[in-house]
Order: structure tokens, then C-alpha cells, then sequence
């Protein structure tokens, strides 16, 4: 057997072994982590299965395993400042896992990592060491069947207990380390402490569960969490010095070195900054391909930090200009194959990079030119801290991330107060609104209670309610429980009243649950024996396995058992199917017309409008909307089949369906394909489990109606159809008819005739501007009647009638250069708001006289202001009544800013 030396052949050999031993291959799960509030990113093979390891999801398999993308970059799994010093330390990582789901535990566990280390990959057992949680007596039974007990060691909590989060399942844990240096020299004192003993697999005894209040429960099956980093186990068959030299770190690197034509000496010398590159590059590139974006909150902070400090690295390397973009080429040609969400969407990945750098290396030199400014200044201070407000205004103002901060900081000798940053943040974002409204609550703990009570009564399978929105508009099925103001109603009790709110549990439903952009279904819940109606507003999942209808009864009562008549609002669901079929010929067409870097970045399907975002880096001009719409169109009028057909994940990927950013699917996916009848060849292809229409042409209409930019590199089309379409052309065309009727012409000539009353309108404009000018210059003869002298000063302050700011300044510059008045304050009240102007003869300015000061003081009796130049300037006020009183009071200011000649 060969043994396996590539990542590629340690992670397909990995994958086969365990599924040779009756586990499921599970694909990677999306590196943002939607399931659980208290992760922003999965970091562990285990997220995916929280719910199967918790009892509250069943799956059709007891054993999986998988390689799973990671990130760990929050919290106390944070190892930022790790990577690129540390040899072993990475923000983004691929967890080689094997689960078992109330299964198998300890014993098999054991022998399974045994197995395919010392069989399949061969490692010298001398190597490899045990470790065990210090009161874990059954592991170290399993473990002395393969290491001597020396080789066996117990440590506590801080090393042998594993936890997923602040709240989940965890338990003792056994970790196997592999020592890299000289045979001889290895000794249980180096075991968690000397990096020569080199973590490669955590085996994690899943008992328990952490709930908010930080107390351990018992699960209800003891399963098997284990994570072995794909990382550190290359670099073992590869021989290598770090992690960093092995085959999924080398390519990036010998790339940089290419691009920046240094030596070996030189790479060796920079050897920190290579890493951090390598690592970030990276992570922003899986990250990007999982649907992230930069932003200044959540996931879009974090991976705006890591390019951005990717970026610093870079330029203290010697790039000039974006070059991340380099990274992302090498990364998808080298694991595109298994992760082909990366060669899916090179060209966005590559764009987003792009575009992000060069937003930062517009401000890059501007902010560490004043941190090496704030540097020097603290330093004459005797300071060693950068504090919190600095540190955030460094952020806010110039786009430098915290963690750059420190970065820098930490070269010069100084520290950054992070709590005094974060303070800083979290208060601006209280004054911006950010944050300033809390999230509905679906009360998950009383729905869990709920389901897990229907199933121990045998009320509910364990996979929950039967959610079936595709077999029709209406079913029967027994009311299972009540809830109404977060307590479930006893059988003894009754919902009943005129608008009285509650949720209505049913054993089966056909109300579709919000997913995908498709907004859910509504309509009504009725026993028809007594006549009693609750309409359903919303429809939700709050927990695996159970669906909520959420609404009020309109009258009558209801009971616990009784049978219900559960019926969709079937109009307003056909209408969201058009829009819904629509987004699938949509994203087809905008790909063919835009590129095929366009891919769905998420949408909203609603029964008046579809929504839909997409990857693209430029606004879409009318001329391409049009031909798009067009397309569109005709998709619709070849009434094209649409069908649904469920087909295994990797099958549906692999033969072609596209998957929406991010998103989490199951093993077996339902996709749409559209155009496929053996007759037709294959007009679209996408995992949806959306209701869509049977036939293209039942959307009937297309029409775009809004197109602008939502994010960096994310634009966003709205459009309506079907029904929407119709009143929109309807409204569109009465428009027209009503204009043709008020210009006595027909709807053909109605562009000449309006361009032609625009040019009429443009014309008599001109005229009265002209007009308005000449009547203001006549004013000249009686505005110079007005000068008063002030200490031997020419002084006129005027109102003028019918003026704007501009011919205000027309009249001043005419009547200073006829040298009539050595200070001008001429005003006008357009719009009923009083303006100024005020003019300074050049020789008055050495006198102290400044026209801006003299125009601020005028507006400020008008409850204005304003201000400018010495020789010019303008001001404005809100009280009109008072502008007499403010000219008048011109004098006055002049002569208390003269100096003496």
C-alpha cells in the first residue's frame, strides 16, 4: 500500500478509510456559521452536527466523516497573533473528523486513530503519545491495548476537556501528539509544553451539554467528536520544518516569491510575512468563496481585517500594487478540485481582493504615517498604551483595523487598551443605530420543550412534523399543541377569541417555511365542524423538526386534537412561485450576458417582487438590462418544463447545479432543473428547495423596475412578474395615455412632442434669466444713491430685490469695480430665506476689515451664519424679517473693525 504524502492523498485517504468502516462522507459545511449566535464562523468539524449530537435533528446515518473548512479568529480560539511567528498557527485550517452519533465511543475511537495512523500513514509508534482528561480511567484502558503507560499522561481541564462555545455539547477529550525531534531526547515533561510534541488528533467523548447558565448535562447518547488539523499531519509526511512548508502553503509562497523576485536568502529573512500572507490569502480567499464580503461588523469585519493586514505585509515586503488576487489564482488552481465553490467563483474572489486592497492602499499611507505620528508622540510622553478612543478613531477615520494597530504597536514597544477600542465601538454604534433594536424571539427553549415532548408521547416521529409545501394547497392534520404568550395551552384549555395570538402546532403542514429568499406562506387554519378560522400570517421553523403557524383567530375556538383544515393562500403562492422560477432564469441569463463570475449573492422572493443580488463589479447600464430582460422573456414564452428531482449533493454539484453562497445543504439535495424533457436541452440547473411554477410560461411577464449596488462588488436587480408585471405595464400605459391626452398627442409622438417642449422650456428660460439680470443691473444707479461714508470709508448695505447668491455676487463685483463703496453688503430674500454677499476693497484689508467676518456677524442677527474669504464672502439666515436690522447694523461692524490709516 502506498502511503499517502500529498495533502490531497492524506485527506482522500482519510475520507476512504472511515468510510470503509461505515461512516457517512459528509461535505464541508459553509465557513460562516448561521446556526449558532454565539460563532461567527465554523470552527470545528463537529458545528454542522450540533443538533444530531443534542438529539433534537436525526439523520438516516450513525457514523460521518468529513474535512471541514475552519476558522478560529473570536474568543478564546483566536490565533491571530500566532500566525506567521508561530509554525503551527492558522486563522483558516482543514479539520479531518470522524463523529459518531450515539454509536460507537472511547473504545473504537481509540482504535480507529491508532489504526489509521501507525496502517495507513505509517507513523513510527516510538513517536506518539497520549493524552487523557485527569480522571478518565476507561480511556487510558483503551489506550495501554497501543502505548506503553508512560506514554499515557492525564492533564485537567485547561487541556483535556473540550467545548464547542460558551454553550453546546463537551466532554473529556484524549489528544495524540507526535514527537518530531531526536528519539532519544523525547520525555513526558515536553507533552504540552515543547512544540517539538506536535498536537495531531483530538479525540472528544461527547457526554455533555453546556446550557447558558455554564451547567453540564448529560446527553441522551454518548457520541464521538475527534479533529485531527489536515496541516500538521502534512507537515509530518512531508517532513517538514512548520506547517507552512508542506504542499497547501509552499505553491502560495514560491508564487510571492516569484512576484517579488526575492532570493532565498531574502524569503528566509522574511519568512513571518510570507506566512501571514500565505494564511490570510487564504482564509479571505474560502471565505469570499462562502459568500463573505468586507464590511466594518461580524463576518465582513473580520475578513476586511485579514486582507487588509494581508496587505500591510505585503507592502512591507515590497508590493506596490494588489497582488492577493495572485494568491487566489494559486489557491483555486490547487484545491479547486475539492472545493469547487473556488473554481465556481474565481473571478469574484479575485475582484473582491482586488477591489478591498485597493480601497486601503488609498488611506494605507495617511494612517500609519499618523500612527507613526501618535507613535512619537506618546513616547515624549513617557506613554507606552495607544488608548481606545485613538485606537477606534485609527479605524473609523482611516480604515485601520484594530489588530494593525496593535500589530504596529507592537513592533515599537507599545500596547493598545483593546476594552477602551471596543468601548469606543460598541458606543458608536449605539449613536449611529447600529445594533439599537433587538431580534424577534421564537421562544426556542418552549418549541423545544414542545417537540421533545410530542415525541416521547408518540405524537410526532422523531424527525418532527411532516412538512410537505409541494404536494398541494391544503391537508387535514390534528392539532398537536397551542402557544400563546410563550406557555403552551393544556388539554383542559382552549384558544378561542376575535384576535387573540398564538402559534397552532399541526402533526403535517403545507405551508412552505421561509428559506432560500422565498418568503412563507399564509392563509388559514379552520375546523370545519364549528366554523372556527385562524388566519396564518407566518410560518416558521424555531427548531429542527418542528414548523409553526403564527397568526390570530378570527373566531371561534380551538382544542388540542382537534382535526384542522390547513389552506394556503393559493393566489398569492402562485405568485411567489413566478417570481421564484423568475430568479432561475434570471441568474441564468445574467451570467450569459455579464459572465459567468456572476453568481447569486441572495435574493427575496415575495408575491409582489423579486429581489436578487449578484456578484458583479460594475452597475448594469439600461442597454444591458434591456437585452437581459428580453432574454428573460423569451425563456418564458418557449414554456419551458420546470421540474423538481432529488439527487445525492456531490452528484447534483458535479453534474452542474449551481448552490447559493454559503448555504448548508443535506446529503440529499432537491433540485430544479428547467428545460429538461429529453426533447429540450438543459436550460438552468440549481439547488432550490423553493415552490416554483410547472411551466415557464405560467410566469408570463418579465420587466426589470430598480438596478443599483449593495455592497463592494455586489449589485442588485429587482423585477415583478406575472400578475405584478400586468399592473405595472398597466400603470405604465395609463401614464402615457394620460399624458397624450393632456399634450393632444398620440402615444408614438409623444417623445418629439415632450423634447420639444423641453427645448420651448429651456428657451423661455434663458429668456427670463436674461431679463431677470437686466432688471437687477438697473438697480446699479439706485444701489449707488445708498452709500454712506464711515470714517472716511465708502460703506453700502442694500437689499436687492428678486436675487440669487449669484447675481447677488454679479451686482457687488460691477459696483466694486466702478469703485462705488470700499465695503459692499448686498442681500435678497429667494425662497423666504435671506442671503448675503459682502465685498472688501483690497486697500480696507489692512485696516482690518474681512468681508468673511463682516458676513458671519450680518447673519447672525438673522439667525444665520457664514463666512469666507477676506475680500468675499457669503452668509445666510432663517429670519427674513430681520434682514433690515441686519444692514443696518453694517455700519456700525465696520467702523468697530477699522484700524486707524
Amino acid at each position: 500500500m502506498t502511503v499517502p504524502k500529498t495533502s490531497a492523498e492524506i485527506r482522500k485517504a482519510f475520507l476512504e478509510f472511515f468510510e470503509e468502516n461505515g461512516h457517512k462522507v459528509v461535505p464541508s459545511s459553509p465557513l460562516p456559521n448561521h446556526d449558532n449566535p454565539t460563532l461567527l464562523f465554523t470552527n470545528a468539524g463537529m458545528n454542522q452536527f450540533t443538533d444530531v449530537f443534542l438529539g433534537k435533528e436525526k439523520r438516516d446515518y450513525h457514523r460521518a466523516v468529513s474535512a471541514q473548512k475552519c476558522m478560529r479568529i473570536q474568543g478564546k480560539q483566536n490565533d491571530l497573533e500566532n500566525v506567521g511567528p508561530s509554525v503551527r498557527h492558522h486563522t483558516m485550517f482543514e479539520m479531518l473528523g470522524n463523529f459518531s452519533f450515539g454509536n460507537y465511543f472511547k473504545e473504537q475511537a481509540i482504535d480507529f486513530a491508532w489504526t489509521f495512523l501507525t496502517g495507513v500513514l505509517q507513523l513510527d509508534k516510538q513517536r506518539l503519545w497520549a493524552t487523557i482528561y485527569t480522571d478518565d480511567d476507561e480511556a487510558e484502558r483503551y489506550w495501554q491495548r497501543h502505548l506503553p503507560p508512560e506514554r499515557i499522561l492525564r492533564f485537567g481541564k485547561k487541556d483535556n476537556f473540550w467545548e464547542m462555545g460558551e454553550t453546546g455539547p463537551c466532554g473529556p477529550c484524549s489528544e495524540i501528539h507526535y514527537y518530531l525531534g531526536p528519539l532519544a531526547e523525547q520525555t513526558a515533561a515536553g507533552v504540552n509544553v515543547d512544540d517539538a510534541y506536535l498536537e495531531l488528533w483530538n479525540l472528544v467523548f461527547m457526554q455533555f451539554e453546556r446550557d447558558e447558565s455554564g451547567e453540564l448535562h448529560p446527553l441522551p447518547h454518548p457520541s464521538i467528536d475527534t479533529g485531527m488539523g489536515l496541516e500538521r499531519v502534512a507537515r509530518v509526511m512531508q517532513d517538514g520544518d512548520s506547517n507552512y512548508d508542506t504542499d497547501l502553503f509552499l505553491p502560495v509562497m514560491d508564487r510571492l516569491q516569484a512576484l517579488l523576485g526575492h532570493s532565498a536568502a531574502e524569503r528566509a529573512d522574511q519568512c513571518v510575512a510570507y506566512r501571514v500572507i500565505a494564511d490570510h490569502g487564504r482564509a479571505a480567499t474560502f471565505l469570499i468563496g462562502d459568500g463573505v464580503i468586507p464590511g466594518n461588523v461580524g463576518e465582513g469585519y473580520v475578513i476586511r481585517m485579514i486582507i487588509r493586514r494581508a496587505a500591510r505585509f505585503g507592502r512591507n515586503l515590497g508590493f506596490t500594487r494588489p497582488f492577493l488576487a495572485e494568491v487566489a489564482d494559486v489557491l483555486v488552481d490547487t484545491m479547486g478540485d475539492v472545493y469547487p465553490e473556488l473554481r465556481l467563483r474565481r473571478e469574484h474572489i479575485k475582484h473582491i481582493l482586488t477591489q478591498e486592497e485597493v480601497r486601503f492602499n488609498r488611506t494605507l499611507d495617511s494612517a500609519l504615517a499618523r500612527l507613526d505620528n501618535l507613535l512619537a508622540e506618546l513616547r515624549q510622553q513617557g506613554e507606552t498604551q495607544i488608548d481606545g478612543d485613538t485606537a477606534f478613531t485609527l479605524y473609523a477615520t482611516y480604515g485601520l483595523p484594530l489588530e494593525i494597530t496593535r500589530d504596529v504597536a507592537k513592533e515599537h514597544d507599545f500596547t493598545v487598551d483593546e476594552a477602551g477600542f471596543n468601548a469606543a465601538r460598541d458606543a458608536h454604534a449605539q449613536a449611529s443605530g447600529a445594533g439599537a433594536f433587538g431580534q424577534y424571539s421564537m421562544g426556542a427553549d418552549v418549541f423545544g420543550d414542545v417537540l421533545a415532548e410530542l415525541v416521547r408521547a408518540g405524537r410526532l416521529p422523531a424527525s418532527g412534523v411532516d412538512y410537505d409545501p409541494y404536494s398541494g394547497p391544503e391537508m387535514e392534520s390534528e392539532i398537536l399543541a397551542l402557544v400563546q404568550d410563550g406557555q403552551t395551552v393544556t388539554s383542559a384549555g382552549a384558544a378561542q377569541g376575535a384576535g387573540a395570538k398564538l402559534s397552532i402546532i399541526t402533526g403535517a403542514t403545507p405551508f412552505y417555511v421561509e428559506a432560500g429568499g422565498e418568503v412563507s406562506d399564509t392563509g388559514v387554519i379552520a375546523i370545519p365542524e364549528t366554523g372556527s378560522e385562524f388566519r396564518v400570517d407566518d410560518t416558521r421553523r424555531p427548531i429542527p423538526g418542528l414548523v409553526i403557524h403564527i397568526g390570530e383567530i378570527v373566531r371561534g375556538a380551538f382544542h388540542l386534537g382537534q382535526t384542522a383544515l390547513l389552506r394556503v393562500d393559493d393566489a398569492r403562492r402562485w405568485d411567489i412561485r413566478r417570481n421564484h422560477t423568475a430568479t432561475h432564469l434570471l441568474h441564468r441569463e445574467l451570467r450569459a450576458h455579464l459572465g459567468t463570475h456572476v453568481t447569486q449573492a441572495g435574493s427575496l422572493v415575495a408575491p409582489d417582487r423579486l429581489r436578487f443580488d449578484f456578484t458583479h463589479a460594475h452597475a448594469v447600464d439600461a442597454d444591458q438590462l434591456a437585452a437581459i430582460e428580453r432574454a428573460v422573456n423569451k425563456a418564458i414564452w418557449r414554456d419551458l418544463p420546470v421540474n423538481a428531482l432529488h439527487m445525492k449533493q456531490k452528484e447534483a454539484v458535479d453534474a452542474g447545479a449551481m448552490a447559493l453562497f454559503g448555504e448548508k445543504y443535506g446529503d440529499i439535495v432537491r433540485t430544479i432543473q428547467i428545460g429538461s424533457n429529453g426533447r429540450q436541452p438543459l436550460y438552468s440547473f440549481e439547488l432550490c428547495g423553493g415552490l416554483h411554477v410547472n411551466q415557464t410560461g405560467e410566469i408570463g411577464l418579465f420587466h426589470f423596475i430598480h438596478e443599483e449596488a449593495v455592497a463592494a462588488g455586489i449589485r442588485r436587480v429587482e423585477a415583478v412578474t406575472g400578475a405584478g408585471a400586468q399592473a405595472f405595464v398597466s400603470e405604465r400605459l395609463g401614464a402615457l395615455a394620460r399624458l397624450s391626452h393632456k399634450l393632444n398627442a398620440p402615444v408614438a409622438e409623444l417623445e418629439t412632442r415632450v423634447e420639444t417642449l423641453l427645448a420651448d422650456h429651456k428657451a423661455l428660460q434663458k429668456a427670463h434669466e436674461s431679463l431677470r439680470r437686466r432688471l437687477l443691473l438697473a438697480q446699479f444707479d439706485e444701489l449707488a444713491a445708498q452709500v454712506r461714508t464711515v470714517q472716511g470709508v465708502s460703506v453700502l448695505a442694500a437689499a436687492v430685490a428678486d436675487a440669487d447668491a449669484e447675481g447677488l455676487r454679479e451686482l457687488a463685483d460691477r459696483l466694486r469695480d466702478r469703485n462705488i463703496g470700499d465695503v459692499i453688503v448686498l442681500a435678497s430674500v429667494p425662497d423666504e430665506r435671506p442671503i448675503l454677499v459682502a465685498m472688501v476693497q483690497k486697500p480696507l484689508l489692512a485696516r482690518g476689515v474681512h468681508a468673511g467676518n463682516l458676513a458671519r456677524e450680518v447673519a447672525k442677527i438673522m439667525g444665520g451664519g457664514g463666512g469666507g474669504r477676506p475680500d468675499m464672502a457669503q452668509a445666510g439666515g432663517k429670519d427674513a424679517a430681520s434682514l433690515p436690522a441686519a444692514l443696518a447694523a453694517v455700519p456700525g461692524l465696520v467702523a468697530g473693525a477699522l484700524r486707524p490709516a
